[in-house]
């Protein structure tokens, strides 16, 4: 250990490799990255503005534009500006704190996701209590219980990652600094870190995946329960925007990080990294909005003001 170097920077490979589409992918990512910032923003002033959306559930839904909106300017900008010079040289302490920004705010945004099922299980299961159970004090206790979550789980990451010694080589066969591609550049056996980062990983996700299950297992019991067909329809469309989310989210996300990190394939991760972290954030205003007829009056009244003050 001694003779080794370490290494003082990383090179970010970028969004793609072809040279020909470099300007094509640059503008793509900087429109999805401008209307998913636009969007999110859009969400947490309609529901600061609009005192009837102070409930709950767009407690939740403020709280996750807001991760969604950090989550993807950990990223993007970086990437876009190491697509554009050609050059995305990284210090050290930098791919250090993205790595654990990102962890952070992904493992809390899975954790949120988990919140926001079990508040539409008790808006489903519970009705009459629900205004009792969930309240300001429970709700803001499940997004501090998240944000607290995701800051430890991504502190034994981020440490599990950089413990290993690095000395070369240290280009990053991905757009940001992530666990698998960086573990790989190891220069020492990093088998170990692996297994022991891929069962906590494996442990906290699913533990929190299924919990998320449970609750919709519950949620569709009770909506088959319900006689009329518009009453089913009406329960089902509260959660339908939620479900999809968690189904895009676990589904990519699952595909980086429930894998050990020497099945890592570039091509592969950064597809799937896309996904998750790029344009599953970006869809979520879009995913919330086009079935939440409140929503929809609220982002109306912020964009189109005097139609709502005739």
């Amino acid at each position: 250990m001694s003779n080794q170097t370490r290494v003082a920077q990383f090179i970010l490979r970028g969004f793609s490799d072809a040279q020909e589409l470099r300007f094509v992918v640059i503008l793509f990512f900087l429109f999805v990255y401008l209307f998913g910032l636009l969007g999110n923003i859009s969400i947490i002033t309609a529901v600061y503005r609009e005192s009837h959306l102070h409930s709950p559930m767009y407690f939740f839904l403020k709280n996750l534009s807001f991760l969604d909106m950090c989550y993807t300017s950990v990223t993007i900008p970086k990437a876009l500006v190491a697509s554009l010079m050609g050059s995305g040289l990284i210090s050290y302490l930098e791919c250090v704190a993205q790595l654990c920004v990102f962890i952070s705010l992904s493992s809390t945004e899975c954790f949120l996701l988990t919140a926001m099922a079990y508040d539409r299980c008790l808006a489903i299961l519970k009705p009459l209590l629900y205004g009792t159970i969930m309240n300001e004090r429970l709700s803001s206790e499940l997004v501090a219980m998240a944000w607290v979550s995701g800051a430890i789980f991504s502190a034994f990451h981020t440490f599990n990652t950089f413990s290993l010694p690095f000395c070369g080589p240290n280009l990053v066969e991905h757009f940001f600094c992530d666990i698998p591609p960086v573990m790989r550049l190891a220069c020492a056996d990093y088998h170990l870190n692996e297994e022991v980062g891929f069962a906590v990983s494996s442990c906290t996700v699913m533990s929190s995946f299924a919990l998320t299950i449970l609750s919709y297992v519950w949620i569709i019991s009770a909506i088959v329960r319900i006689p009329s067909g518009e009453g089913r329809w009406k329960a089902f469309s509260t959660c339908s925007s939620h479900l999809t989310t968690v189904i895009l989210f676990y589904g990519t996300g699952s595909f980086v990080y429930l894998r050990p990190a020497s099945q890592y394939s570039p091509t592969q991760g950064r597809l799937a990294s896309i996904f998750y972290s790029i344009l599953t954030p970006t869809l979520n205003p879009a995913i919330y909005c086009l079935r939440n007829k409140d929503m929809q009056v609220a982002l109306q009244k912020l964009y189109c003001p005097q139609k709502h003050t005739l």
